[in-house]
């Protein structure tokens, strides 16, 4: 496991040496990660600024853990952080592994939960202000180039104070960042990726909901109704009677 967890590391920070890693757009966004303790769901929902944010700052695998990598977003945070958390590192742990073998990780921003529960994120000195996260139980709230600390206070809020499906609560904590001012540049984007062992399509996948908005006025409008219609056509496999 450390020979495989040595490798990782050393590829990780080979490729974060490299000039191209400064060559692409800072993911100015608010997002949370987040886990429902009573189905073992594990989610990471996003709104921002930035065509396909889905494309890059969510990344969740059953069992294991979820991750959203954003600012001057770096996605193998995600793909580590995941492989990290497989192999029994802690949030905590991780995110200090990664920021301190990060050449830039003062210009990122990170969030990591367990299965369990454990959160942990980083906010880079160098993130576009106001740039800031909170952590409650089962989950982390964390965005930059904010209108300001109170769009992750409502998040924190209204994820902490509502109740249902996690997906559902997700995306009432992304329009509640969106009505206390979001991001500064204003709106195009959103996501949503919830994975539960063995509930993606067929059963034979844990990609449970994986909907993205990419281009769009009112992104996490649109995202709710793709969700709604997403619920419909396919029910959480524990709501279905079997006869």
């Amino acid at each position: 496991m450390l020979v495989i967890l040595f490798a990782f590391l050393s590829i990780f920070q080979s490729f974060l040496s490299s000039k191209e890693v400064q060559d692409y757009l800072p993911i100015s966004t608010f997002s949370i990660v987040a886990l429902d303790p009573k189905t073992g769901e594990l989610g990471v929902a996003v709104q921002s600024k930035f065509i396909a944010v889905g494309s890059v700052v969510p990344f969740a695998r059953a069992e294991v853990g979820a991750v959203a990598t954003q600012a001057w977003g770096n996605v193998l945070y995600g793909t580590t952080g995941l492989e990290l958390l497989k192999q029994g590192k802690k949030p905590h742990q991780i995110v200090k592994m990664l920021v301190e073998i990060d050449p830039h990780g003062e210009h990122r921003q990170l969030a990591i939960i367990g299965s369990d529960g454990n959160v942990s994120n980083h906010t880079g000195k160098k993130c576009l202000p106001w740039a800031g996260a909170k952590i409650g139980k089962n989950y982390s709230a964390q965005g930059n180039l904010l209108t300001g600390p109170e769009v992750i206070e409502a998040m924190a809020t209204t994820f902490e104070s509502s109740e249902g499906k996690l997906g559902e609560r997700l995306i009432s904590s992304l329009f509640a960042g969106q009505q206390a001012g979001g991001d500064k540049r204003g709106r195009q984007s959103a996501a949503l990726l919830l994975v539960r062992k063995n509930w993606g399509y067929g059963g034979t996948n844990d990609r449970f909901r994986d909907i993205r908005v990419d281009d769009h006025p009112f992104p996490i409008n649109e995202l709710e109704r793709i969700y709604k219609l997403h619920c419909k056509i396919f029910p959480r496999p524990d709501r279905l009677i079997k006869k």
